[in-house]
């Protein structure tokens, strides 16, 4: 590790231990360095070792095989950010890819601002930008161990809903599909429990929902649901990575399932902490309809120690 980078992964663990010192912090304008400083979080990390793999290695004196230590941990592979008006995304040093155009002006609710209403829509657009943070990531978990890349590429649009209007404004064509007209199909929580925050289906910025925060979570849930899949009829890049031997990457996200994927919020509190929608946490409601989390995806993989990869056993 380079000095540079010693003392930037300090800063970045110094920045963190103030903001983080109570638990989570209201942040009222969401900055790189806040980004990058969240990638170091333990939790979020959640750092494994699973198995072993075995490698063919091969020289001129003969074969034997080698093995090597399989790992699994989650990698913040974006920011997804979920926010009511056009044109200001929290993140204030990408607000710039997502300006209104002529297809994407306005922003906000059908709200009247009464306290029993709960049958209006809500608009929220998305945004999926690669996460900053890689580098400064990638030291820190290289202290647990070997660690493994992930898929985003730092300040990478995967998803701008002001490029998707068709998709996210008239919810063409997914309004006809099964998962939208199916009562607990692709929910995010639970009819029986009580704490249903919304549908997945159609993946547009509308809903309806009292709740600002949970209106702004199932948007972000959304969004992290197109860029995870490939083929979808949506204007977006897939945040995926390519399996190969010894590095198997994070799949399609499915709601409530922290298997596939979880989040860190950013803004409106900063925490140091990952969770699934729906969660029992304390939730802030913004006061300009602006969220923003990190989507923290699992990866497996294991250091190459041979020209052929024989295969890996995993611990129970």
């Amino acid at each position: 590790m380079t000095r540079s980078l010693r003392s930037l992964l300090a800063r970045g663990k110094a920045t963190l231990a103030s903001l983080l010192c109570c638990g989570s912090l209201s942040v009222s304008a969401l900055d790189t360095a806040t980004v990058v400083s969240s990638a170091l979080s333990p939790d979020c990390l959640e750092y494994r070792v699973v198995g072993i793999c075995f490698w063919l290695y091969c020289t001129y004196g003969g074969c034997s095989v080698r093995t090597s230590v399989k790992v699994r941990h989650y990698v913040p592979d974006a920011v997804v950010s979920s926010y009511a008006n056009t044109g200001e995304n929290p993140w204030s040093e990408v607000r710039a890819m997502s300006s209104p155009s002529g297809e994407a002006q306005g922003g906000g609710d059908g709200t009247t601002n009464h306290d029993n209403e709960n049958n209006l829509a809500r608009f929220k657009n998305a945004d999926v930008i690669g996460h900053p943070g890689s580098l400064v990531f990638s030291a820190f978990a290289s202290g647990f161990g070997y660690s493994c890349s992930g898929a985003g590429t730092a300040f990478m649009p995967y998803l701008l809903s002001t490029l998707d209007t068709v998709a996210w404004r008239y919810n063409l064509p997914e309004l006809a599909y099964p998962e939208a007209l199916t009562p607990g199909l692709r929910e995010v929580g639970s009819r029986a429990g009580v704490n249903l925050w919304g549908h997945v289906y159609p993946r547009g910025g509308f809903l309806h929902q009292s709740d600002d925060y949970q209106a702004a979570a199932v948007v972000a849930q959304r969004a992290g649901d197109v860029v995870t899949r490939k083929g979808q009829p949506h204007v977006y890049w897939p945040l995926l990575a390519d399996a190969k031997d010894g590095y198997w990457p994070a799949g399609e996200l499915m709601e409530s399932d922290a298997t596939t994927g979880k989040w860190q919020e950013l803004t409106p509190t900063l925490s140091n902490a990952c969770a699934v929608f729906p969660h029992s946490d304390t939730k802030v409601q913004a006061q300009r309809g602006d969220y923003a989390w990190a989507l923290w995806r699992p990866y497996a993989c294991c250091e190459r120690k041979g020209q052929v990869f024989l295969g890996s056993v995993d611990f129970m």
